[in-house]
């Protein structure tokens, strides 16, 4: 069978699918990995690295996709200027991150198409899963950078400092959503020597957020756990959401960088930080948004774009996983080996296990019932 890696020509993205310490094991499965001229280059991956695992190089792109039998790739397929990349998906498997109730152009392309495509971020939160979860390992990643970046951009020092010249208090950090990337940021914020604060609607986070050293914002929420049967947030009532609103104003006047990662699966990012609630925070603070694909957490988030307002900086940034794109292609294609070897017999792939939970909750299109094997 031919699994395809193709170079990801979307804007600003910089990480590969399949890194070139996972060949080894996708010939195990009896793959053929035949990859594009130069697609890890941006991650730090050569061709020469490539050949030595054991995969083929290909310089044309007709090449490549020709009898490929699964495409892999970070972003969906893109359709712009003289870039068409639907051209060359005929009769494969196609996995990738998807995202179809955002960019529904996209997912109705595909569903023109005689493929099957699996939308990675679809897979769910049971424990087997964990080793295939692509979302996490994205996010874990973003969470960490976020905090790097923030400081970055902070005009202060993070840790606590004892000077001949005086004393350098520690910054602020306040949290906003407990998941993977929110913990992640937590824990690095905490080892940046700052005070942080953690707020999330599920009431289950409070434990982790505490073990990590951060102080809980509660808001009190009448037994409600705040979550879905899934784990993910869930949206909240109106009463809850006026308390929410006063608590977490009078926590934004004390911090001087905030981290937003708050996300309702199939639904825009919740506003969580109004235009009035950022005019009461600290001259210099820091909003880093990580939602902002989505709608972002502030009210005033622009993805892909910093905003200055009343000198505080709101920063919606783009793709952060991409910014270190050696380690998320590597865990990204860890994850994708997996879950094919989730599907594998007697440790060889010949189909999808369309009886397994984990590939029925990710595929999303399913046009061929029996994909034909295919050699390179």
């Amino acid at each position: 069978m031919k699994l395809v890696v193709p170079s990801e020509i979307t804007a600003g993205e910089r990480r590969v699918s399949i890194t070139p310490d996972c060949v080894p094991a996708l010939l195990k499965m009896g793959f053929d990995v035949f990859v594009e001229k130069d697609a890890g280059i941006k991650s730090s991956y050569t061709d020469d690295h490539y050949k030595k695992s054991g995969a083929k190089i290909c310089l044309r792109p007709k090449d490549l996709y020709n009898k490929a039998s699964i495409v892999v790739k970070i972003q969906r397929p893109i359709n712009f200027k003289n870039i068409n990349e639907y051209n060359f998906l005929k009769g494969c498997e196609l996995l990738t991150l998807l995202y179809e109730q955002k960019f529904t152009k996209e997912f109705n392309l595909l569903k023109k198409l005689k493929i099957n495509v699996f939308a990675l971020e679809k897979m769910p939160r049971i424990s087997r899963a964990q080793s295939m979860d692509v979302l996490s390992s994205q996010s874990n990643l973003a969470g960490y950078k976020a905090v790097i970046d923030a400081a970055s951009e902070f005009n202060k020092a993070f840790p606590l400092m004892m000077t001949s010249a005086g004393t350098v208090a520690p910054a602020k950090v306040l949290v906003i959503g407990a998941g993977v990337a929110g913990l992640q940021a937590i824990a690095t914020a905490k080892r940046l020597g700052s005070v942080v604060f953690a707020f999330d609607v599920r009431s289950s986070t409070k434990e982790q957020v505490e073990s990590l050293g951060a102080k809980f914002v509660e808001v009190e929420n009448d037994g409600d756990s705040g979550e879905t049967s899934a784990g993910y947030a869930k949206e909240m009532s109106k009463s809850y959401k006026k308390k929410q609103n006063v608590v977490l104003h009078e926590t934004l006047k004390k911090v001087d960088i905030v981290i937003t990662t708050a996300l309702i699966p199939g639904k825009d990012a919740p506003k969580l930080i109004s235009k009035k609630m950022l005019e009461s925070m600290k001259v210099g603070s820091i909003v880093m948004d990580l939602a902002s694909e989505f709608g972002g957490n502030c009210e005033l988030t622009k993805h892909g774009e910093t905003v200055d307002f009343k000198s505080k900086k709101i920063i919606g940034p783009k793709n952060l996983a991409s910014t270190v794109s050696q380690d998320s292609s590597r865990l990204f294609s860890k994850n994708v080996v997996n879950f094919l070897m989730n599907s594998c017999e007697s440790g060889k792939f010949k189909s999808f296990n369309w009886d397994d939970e984990v590939v029925k909750e990710t595929c999303v299109i399913r046009n061929l019932t029996n994909p034909k094997q295919r050699g390179p």
